[in-house]
């Protein structure tokens, strides 16, 4: 019988990128001005983007 494999990083690699990108742009936005307010707000705004990108698809379907 073949070895169940982990699905551990299928389920948890998007959502565990995602949460890297906002605490990049948390911490970002507490350094300094500047640069970092521009890696703050994208780090802050992907995953609002990608959040509603995901409900509009899912009730337009």
């Amino acid at each position: 019988m073949k070895p169940r494999q982990s699905n551990f990083w299928k389920v948890f690699s998007i959502p565990l990128a995602i949460a890297l990108i906002s605490a990049t742009g948390l911490f970002s936005a507490l350094l300094d001005d500047g640069a970092w307010d521009t890696l703050s707000w994208l780090g802050l705004g992907i995953p609002v983007w990608i959040s509603l990108r995901g409900l509009l698809r899912r009730r337009q379907a």
